[in-house]
């Protein structure tokens, strides 16, 4: 998979095996797989689900304070088309996980959900299609409350960190449920509702499969190809970074080459459907109004090369001063930022990260 895209397309790993209790080769994490079914769970618009299925991913174990109370956990949230397995590629965990490291799996509790739509979680694909409710990232958030303090009986979060779409989230936690959690770490998004060209883009790529004929309102035998070839061509011009695009690709050949793999790679592994209400998901996404009643500590990340979030709208410098306690940081235009996808590059903010967990530590 290419790492200027690892935040908008679904990561594709092997089965993680267990390892030494120290020592962890790339790729081999010790994680453990969980399911937790929430029952008759409503959505924002009123539909039922009688059985939401929620998958996710932890490393570590709990811990509880003297009052009983989980201060140990950590929520990490993926970006859209991703799941569970996508922080665990290498240039995030590989920068994070281990002994010494930030999240330290020996002290830390880490928990990654598959997002409703996402991974092996409940999804259109998995039969409703067009039919399956439509959720957005309020039902997101919601539901992995649930699941957390239902299924994995965490009252607590000592953080949560979330990346592009888990970043979107990360703010609707902060404001939704404002003491759960000792700090919030969000990078690349912004707190507004998506407008402008950013929404432009995404209305485009949904567009593109709804208006291929193949698509047939939902209900294909076969995935509508041409409709996704130009949704994922969207996709690859939002999340790229033109500095490494340049440096890599420095060919007409090279450049054509890697497009033209890169598309049938997308294309394999993309579900329309599941795209279209993942996509959709932000259609109502606007924590603006509510970031006053956001109390815990935050450090929001973004850089100078992304395209969804660009900084010469000057947004994120306006919004930060409405939280109590938040801090932005831009990162400029480097080698260690890679575009829209540099949330999962840790090398670009980990000294960033280590100073905030310093600082928001309980006393």
């Amino acid at each position: 998979m290419p790492r200027l895209l690892c935040c908008l397309l679904p990561v594709l790993l092997a089965s993680i095996a267990g390892a030494g209790a120290q020592t962890y080769p790339p790729m081999h994490w010790p994680v453990r797989d969980g399911m937790y079914t929430i029952r008759n769970f409503r959505f924002d618009t009123g539909e039922v689900l009688p059985d939401l299925r929620l998958h996710y991913l932890v490393l570590g174990q709990p811990h509880r304070d003297a009052a009983g109370h989980t201060d140990n956990a950590v929520l990490l949230l993926h970006g859209t088309g991703g799941n569970a397995h996508s922080l665990l590629n290498p240039v995030f965990s590989e920068v994070l996980f281990g002994p010494g490291q930030p999240l330290d799996i020996t002290k830390y509790f880490i928990i990654l959900p598959d997002d409703i739509g996402h991974g092996e979680s409940s999804k259109p694909s998995d039969g409703m299609r067009m039919r399956f409710p439509h959720y957005d990232y309020d039902d997101m958030v919601r539901s992995q409350h649930t699941m957390l303090t239902e299924g994995l009986h965490v009252d607590h979060l000592r953080l949560i960190l979330g990346t592009s779409m888990g970043c979107m989230q990360t703010f609707l936690w902060g404001e939704t449920y404002a003491h759960f959690s000792d700090a919030l770490m969000p990078l690349a998004c912004l707190p507004v509702e998506i407008a402008g060209r950013n929404r432009m883009w995404r209305y485009m790529a949904m567009q593109m499969i709804r208006d291929d004929p193949a698509w047939e309102n939902g209900n294909y035998s076969a995935e509508p190809v041409e409709g996704l070839r130009g949704a994922n061509d969207l996709l690859i011009i939002a999340g790229s970074a033109p500095l490494h695009m340049q440096q890599d690709f420095p060919t007409r050949t090279q450049a054509e080459s890697w497009v033209n793999k890169t598309l049938d790679r997308m294309i394999a592994h993309t579900d329309a459907d599941d795209f279209l209400y993942y996509f959709d998901a932000s259609r109502n996404y606007n924590p603006e109004p509510k970031l006053s009643g956001i109390t815990a500590p935050v450090l929001w990340i973004n850089s100078a090369d992304d395209f969804i979030n660009p900084p010469e709208l000057g947004i994120a410098q306006k919004l930060v001063t409405r939280m109590r306690h938040g801090r932005f940081v831009l990162l400029p235009i480097s080698e260690q930022t890679y575009g829209h996808g540099t949330h999962t590059h840790a090398a670009a903010w980990k000294n960033y990260m280590v100073e905030f967990l310093q600082e928001t530590e309980r006393k």
